[in-house]
């Protein structure tokens, strides 16, 4: 049976997108904050790859402490209540994957990332997808696909956005956009580059790159 360390290593190998197009963001020697982080597949990474100072914050424990048991520098919190702990630009970069929908005050959030940060890379399922319109418009539910997998009331996801919100809450919070991309599972990315409004329409996912104003 496969120890954790090797069995974060082999995670590391197949990680998601988002968390391999994040990790492309991130230069050499950077430090890094990734808040749920999970079992800490992108922190190893980095270390590994980037030389990173790489840390994170994961509120399921079971999660947390596989993440340690591996060697990661990883520990139990929630970031909804935790980041105002830490002190400002303690970080280069700091990372929310896939997670944004799911804390109760996400624009208190980004506010404490880009205080403890320089840059803050957020990714996110976007609920401005045409499939998940056409699925409300035709049943009259909530969605179901492969991002969005869980009933209303099992969901952890209490805050969906599109990627037109997103770009909203930036300019009225008046964060700099350095980087977006708009992608499906498969990783194609075209032709919503220059275009929001496609990318809003046919993005599985989002990723945004910010610094403040």
């Amino acid at each position: 049976m496969p120890d954790d360390a090797s069995s974060i290593r082999f995670v590391a190998k197949n990680m998601r997108l988002d968390l391999r197009l994040i990790a492309e963001m991130i230069p050499h020697g950077a430090r890094v904050l990734d808040i749920g982080c999970g079992d800490g597949a992108l922190i190893g990474h980095l270390q590994r790859e980037k030389n990173a100072d790489a840390r994170g914050m994961e509120i399921d424990m079971a999660e947390a402490t596989r993440a340690v048991a591996a060697g990661l520098a990883v520990i139990h919190g929630d970031a909804d209540q935790d980041l105002a702990f830490y002190p400002d630009q303690a970080f280069d970069y700091v990372v929310l994957s896939r997670t944004l929908q799911a804390v109760e005050r996400p624009r208190e959030v980004l506010h404490q990332m880009l205080r403890i940060g320089k840059h803050a890379i957020v990714s996110f399922p976007n609920f401005g997808h045409w499939a998940l319109r056409l699925q409300i418009l035709t049943s009259g539910r909530m969605p179901m696909t492969e991002t969005w997998h869980r009933a209303w009331y099992e969901t952890p996801n209490i805050h969906p956005c599109t990627i037109r919100d997103f770009f909203d809450l930036c300019a009225l919070e008046e964060y700099r956009v350095e980087r977006w991309l708009a992608v499906d599972d498969r990783g194609l990315k075209a032709p919503w580059r220059r275009s929001a409004w496609l990318a809003n329409l046919f993005g599985e996912q989002a990723l945004f790159l910010l610094t403040r104003g």
